[in-house]
């Protein structure tokens, strides 16, 4: 008898704007949206969401954001190991 386990591993690394596109994209056909509902849905403008699929480098991380939500993604950001502790700047400070 051989016993299956389903293992989630997830492998840190950085994203690039392709690759992002590409999982909008997936998931947003996986959910059975068109790209005008989509961007309905996030409140952005079709043209948005055709250039974030598209991998465009300039994408308005706020936007962005907003169309991850909408399709149900979390986006996870992680520190590098030397920052933890600090003190985050004041940015009215020089």
């Amino acid at each position: 008898m051989i016993l299956s386990r389903s293992v989630n591993i997830m492998v840190r690394r950085n994203l690039t704007t392709a690759e992002i596109g590409d999982i909008v994209r997936t998931t947003r056909k996986a959910a059975g949206l068109r790209q005008d509902e989509l961007a309905g849905a996030a409140g952005v403008g079709l043209r948005f969401i055709v250039d974030l699929e598209a991998g465009k480098p300039t994408a308005q991380i706020g936007k962005t954001l907003q169309v991850l939500a909408a399709l149900g993604c979390s986006l996870d950001i992680t520190p590098p190991p030397d920052t933890k502790g600090a003190r985050p700047k004041d940015p009215q400070k020089p």
